[in-house]
């Protein structure tokens, strides 16, 4: 059995879930079939069917991390992460139109804020995402005191820790079900491709060919 070199070896770092299911296609695209489901596996190191290529598995806010320091040579992240994490040192070529949602502001259904807003109220924010919470109500001129939250977001204003909450959504239901309301779109969320630069010089004819067939799976979504 022949091994492929580790400096020649290409790291995909992927997160558990959607954004995982949801890049097997493009993988396949590009001839890749991961060989093992991270959902009954326990393994964070996954093989392929191309032994020149592995998948990582790791919490999506890491996968830019994990790309920027070269311990993966490319990763798919949402928008909403690549906001939070800055880029820096990532090379983002493509936008993979995958796993779509939108961050959104939410309030307890009753909350008037439009009114709180025109009032200049100074706001109570629960997010996980706080650099795009607070770029989005400076841009507004809306104060706010943003409250670090890392899970059940929607919690926050039911139980009086907050006005607002700052979350992605997609259908919608969760917040229907604990009796929130969207009152301000943000931005749409896609995943993107991240490359590490160093690795798109140094493993150029290996990652491109991959990089090529995602983004032309990408474009026929």
């Amino acid at each position: 059995m022949t091994t492929t070199p580790h400096n020649q070896q290409l790291t995909l770092a992927l997160s558990k879930g959607r954004i995982f299911e949801e890049t097997l296609p493009l993988l396949e695209a590009a001839g890749i079939r991961v060989t093992e489901d991270p959902e009954t596996s326990r393994k964070l190191i996954l093989a392929t069917n191309d032994p020149a290529v592995r998948v990582i598995i790791v919490r999506a806010s890491d996968v830019p991390t994990y790309v920027q320091y070269g311990a993966a040579d490319f990763g798919v992240a949402g928008k909403d992460v690549l906001q939070e994490h800055g880029g820096d040192g990532l090379y983002q070529p493509i936008d993979l139109n995958i796993a779509h949602c939108r961050m959104s502001v939410a309030v307890s259904e009753g909350f008037d804020y439009a009114t709180a807003v025109r009032h200049g109220a100074r706001l109570r924010v629960a997010t996980k995402y706080t650099e795009i919470a607070r770029e989005h109500f400076a841009s507004k001129g809306v104060h706010v005191d943003l409250i670090k939250l890392y899970g059940s977001m929607e919690l926050a204003p039911l139980v009086g820790l907050s006005d607002a909450i700052v979350d992605l959504v997609s259908t919608g239901n969760t917040l229907r079900a604990n009796h929130l309301v969207e009152v301000e779109h943000i931005m749409e969320i896609s995943s993107r491709l991240v490359v590490n630069q160093a690795a798109l010089k140094l493993k150029r004819e290996r990652l491109q060919p991959i990089l090529e067939a995602f983004e032309r799976a990408s474009q026929g979504k």
